[in-house]
């Protein structure tokens, strides 16, 4: 997480660079040959992934409320007075990490985190925060509120998983063999009106003849994803063999999904484990008998889970970093 402080007077930002040394980031103070209010909130909100004043809670929500979009792209943000005696969350208190974050900074200086959301309130299950927890994307975060409404009035939820989840699930959380029947589900394949939460756990292989354009790879990846019902929330980043380093194609294909790219020699992608899709033709052209099943292998160091797949001279493969998920969804969880 990259946080990032802003003070208004030299008391707060003394409060700043104290937080700031036990949760690193940047710190500023407002004016005085420092930032502008606006300026600040502009580039921490694009950025940033945790916003944090030292000051007026009526300032930062002057500050934040041109950039609020929603709760599953809008940073942390949260608010301590300028003494120190509490730490208040105010935006993406879950999927952001701001309930967190203010009870990490109320440690460090003795202040009370003031926390409001009404699970974290009645001590009930919080599915966002428990997808965070887990590292995984919420694919419907206007279906959230169905969860915590029915948590909140007593009544049990069910979840789907592809996964064995480790522990003892929480109060009013109940599994169900019926994918169909799942309010929530951890898949990596959504279907159906569930909540569904998307492991961040997986590696997209890349091959593609020299010269394609990114526009074609988007329009490969987009149709793979649709024929496999695969969630593109998952891949966190893309490989390929090093003959491909310099496609520019390529490269604005990843950075336009904010991938970063893996590169193997031929002879890397040979030592990969496991079965893979064979080509005389790839092997005559790069050394190895396949590219993109391989590359996904070696860079999630785990196991293919779709296999290759062509289309307009691009191949597409995904595999699976290993995935352990388990029932902690607080931070004083064991």
């Amino acid at each position: 997480m990259t946080r990032a402080y802003l003070a208004f007077t030299e008391k707060g930002l003394a409060l700043a660079q104290k937080l700031a040394g036990a949760l690193p980031g940047t710190v500023a103070r407002c004016g005085h040959g420092g930032p502008g209010l606006a300026d600040w909130a502009a580039e921490q909100f694009a950025h940033g992934d945790a916003l944090i004043f030292v000051g007026a809670v009526g300032i930062a929500v002057r500050a934040i409320a041109p950039h609020c979009r929603n709760k599953a792209v809008d940073p942390a943000v949260v608010v301590l007075d300028e003494c120190g005696h509490f730490a208040v969350p105010i935006l993406s208190g879950h999927l952001g990490g701001a309930n967190d974050l203010a009870r990490a900074l109320a440690a460090v200086c003795g202040a009370v985190p003031v926390i409001t959301t009404a699970t974290d309130a009645n001590g009930v299950f919080a599915v966002d925060t428990w997808a965070r927890h887990q590292n995984c994307a919420v694919a419907e975060p206007e279906r959230i509120k169905k969860i915590s409404g029915t948590l909140l009035a007593g009544e049990p939820v069910r979840y789907a998983a592809d996964w064995p989840i480790q522990g003892t699930p929480p109060a009013g959380v109940m599994p169900t063999d019926t994918a169909d029947c799942a309010d929530f589900a951890l898949t990596l394949t959504p279907t159906g009106e569930a909540l569904h939460l998307i492991p961040r756990i997986a590696v997209l292989g890349v091959g593609c003849k020299r010269g394609t354009t990114a526009e074609k790879l988007e329009t490969a990846f987009a149709a793979f994803c649709a024929e496999h019902h695969f969630a593109p929330q998952g891949i966190v980043r893309a490989a390929s063999i090093d003959l491909k380093k310099d496609e520019p194609g390529l490269a604005a294909f990843c950075q336009a999904h904010d991938w970063k790219m893996d590169f193997y020699t031929a002879a890397a992608l040979r030592t990969a484990k496991g079965r893979f899709t064979s080509s005389g033709f790839v092997q005559s052209i790069t050394g190895v008998d396949n590219v993109c099943e391989r590359a996904a292998v070696l860079a999630a160091d785990g196991v293919l889970f779709i296999p290759k797949w062509a289309r307009d001279g691009v191949t597409l493969a995904v595999a699976l970093a290993p995935f352990a998920p388990d029932w902690r969804w607080k931070n004083d969880e064991p």
